[in-house]
């Protein structure tokens, strides 16, 4: 009741909109409601049939595996293959000549057996030979020999994964360490198992893997080698969440795919398979174009209030849209009001009213407080004190008596200009931060000159180009050298580098000095929180972090820790603007 009391009291354009989208919204929800439970409904059900059929395929080879593994024991323990592996050379060429050929002829059975079997193998090292199910004169290759032994693997699968191929061995005696009598193995076919892995999603144009990510070895049945890489990459994702099967979608190179995956712990493997969701769910074209449709007759709709509204309504709102730009802009002009006592009417005067009250608060306060501002921040630059400049020219009077320090003197002198040129340069408030960093440079080289190389001081990373409020990470530098590293009686340290984060830079400025307790660091930082009360302070860390904060704002400023050299951390946080942070970017590409 509440809600048709304030539509009753409301404008015409209110009302008019109002029985606009009642009539529109409802429209638009229900067609929203029947393509978004639709598309779900198809997504899950596809990929639970996916899912599915990865777990009976993956189950097939399993037990394929499984079953060649279990089979293998009865093919070791052939007696021709005992005979002839412990006597060789010893028995006459017709009986070994007739037994190889027996051993052939089982492992022809023994490869015939299985469609996954490509050839079955007997080592035998006594006789440097390497029986196959085809060939009788085979030579043993020793590395492929060494291979195939037990001893090779740390790992407790049948599988052996040797150049690129998969093999199941079995070699007798069992338990022997070394040098057994023979080796029988089982070379898998690479074919049929990429071809099993086809049949999961290759009718849908996916392509399937199956990897090992411990051993590093994997069989897939496609050759996009970037999807296979990150195929490879969710694998080991899901294996260090330990997840063992499920499905997602995965975005590559901006397509779309759904990702079916299955852990196999006969294989010790993943089994992923990547199917466009285009051709998988072709289904939901049907929802598709009946959203369009509807979105057509909501099109419609909107055309045939628009013909009604646009003299009553659009027109008149126009002119006051483009007043409000014009007022963005800095513009601050009235209307011209030519209508009559209508909504638009009051409207166009109340704007005029406002643009009249606004001119007389930008005058009256935010002038006053820009310039009140502007003042304060000259007020505390013009007060920063360079007192280590008396201490200098005594410094140049020791140099100058010195007849081996004359050049010493003369750099030490252009020092003192340069760094009396940038102090008293005030036709900006604002420098580029190489200009306050190599201010900073001439400062150290000073006092290098001043204290020997008893402070050792690096600048460390390069600096954004960007502008920031002159004499800022001088004064904190000086500060270092007056109260932490002047009165150090061991090597002092002083790192100056940088941080660049999201839409922000900070300056750090780290020394190993002792003097600083934790209670003192609180006592700073107390100060710190409290530099808006404390303008009469105007001096070091409170005027540079003062100062900060009314360029960038409160949330900036300086921000004070214990260093990693032992003594004081002062972290100087600055506000990047949008073209600051674009060549930021770049810069870090």
């Amino acid at each position: 009741m509440k809600m048709i009391r304030l539509l009753r009291d409301s404008s015409i354009f209110k009302k008019i909109m109002a029985a606009f989208l009642a009539a529109l919204l409802p429209l638009m929800a229900i067609t929203w409601m029947i393509n978004e439970q639709g598309s779900n409904n198809i997504r899950t059900e596809i990929s639970e049939s996916m899912l599915s059929k990865t777990r009976f395929y993956m189950d097939s080879l399993d037990k394929e595996a499984d079953r060649i593994n279990r089979y293998l024991p009865n093919y070791v323990m052939d007696h021709d293959l005992m005979e002839i592996a412990a006597t060789g050379s010893e028995m006459s060429s017709y009986d070994r000549s007739s037994k190889i050929l027996g051993i052939q002829r089982r492992l022809d059975l023994m490869k015939n057996s299985s469609p996954f079997i490509q050839e079955a193998k007997a080592y035998i090292p006594l006789i440097e030979r390497t029986i196959l199910s085809i060939q009788y004169e085979t030579d043993l290759d020793r590395t492929e020999y060494e291979a195939m032994q037990h001893h090779a693997k740390s790992y407790e699968e049948p599988f052996i994964y040797w150049n690129g191929r998969l093999f199941m061995t079995m070699q007798y005696p069992i338990n022997t360490i070394r040098n057994p009598l023979y080796i029988v193995g089982i070379e898998l076919s690479g074919a049929s198992i990429r071809e099993t892995l086809s049949q999961i999603g290759g009718e849908r144009g996916g392509q399937s893997m199956l990897v090992n990510l411990d051993r590093g070895w994997e069989v897939a049945s496609g050759n996009n080698g970037t999807l296979l890489e990150q195929m490879r990459a969710f694998a080991m994702k899901k294996k260090e969440a330990g997840a063992v099967e499920g499905y997602e979608t995965v975005v590559h190179n901006g397509k779309r795919f759904l990702t079916v995956y299955q852990y196999s712990n006969f294989w010790n493997s993943y089994s992923v398979t990547c199917i466009p969701e285009e051709t998988v769910l072709g289904s939901l074209q049907m929802y598709r174009t009946l959203f369009w449709w509807a979105c057509a007759l909501a099109l419609g709709i909107v055309l045939f209030f628009t013909y009604f509204l646009f003299r009553l309504i659009y027109r008149p709102l126009m002119k006051l849209v483009h007043s409000f730009r014009r007022v963005q802009q800095n513009r601050l002009d009235p209307i011209v009001t030519d209508r009559g006592a209508d909504e638009f009417g009051y409207l166009y005067q109340a704007f005029n009213d406002t643009i009249t009250s606004l001119k007389t608060l930008i005058e009256e306060n935010y002038e006053q407080q820009i310039r009140n501002q502007r003042s304060e921040l000259k007020r505390l630059q013009s007060q920063i004190n360079p007192h280590f400049l008396y201490n200098c020219f005594f410094v140049l009077c020791r140099l100058i008596k010195s007849d081996s320090q004359k050049e010493k003197a003369y750099q030490f002198c252009l020092y003192i200009g340069q760094y009396f040129q940038f102090i008293t340069r005030n036709d900006e408030d604002d420098i580029a931060l190489t200009l306050e960093v190599e201010h900073s440079r001439t400062y150290v080289e000073m006092q290098t000159i001043c204290y020997g190389e008893r402070i050792e001081v690096w600048f460390e990373g390069g600096f954004p180009d960007m502008r920031v409020p002159r004499l800022i990470l001088q004064p904190i530098i000086e500060n270092a050298y007056k109260h932490a590293l002047g009165n150090t009686t061991g090597l002092g340290e002083l790192w100056v580098h940088c941080e660049t984060g999201s839409g922000e830079v900070s300056l750090i400025v780290e020394d190993n000095g002792d003097g600083l307790s934790d209670a003192g660091l609180e006592r700073l930082r107390k100060k710190l929180q409290h530099a808006a009360n404390r303008l009469e302070e105007t001096t070091g860390l409170l005027n540079v972090h003062r100062r900060i904060q009314l360029r960038c704002g409160e949330q900036y400023g300086i921000e004070l820790a214990r260093s990693q050299l032992g003594g004081l951390q002062v972290r100087l946080k600055l506000s990047l603007n949008e073209e600051e942070r674009a060549d930021v970017q770049i810069a870090g590409r």
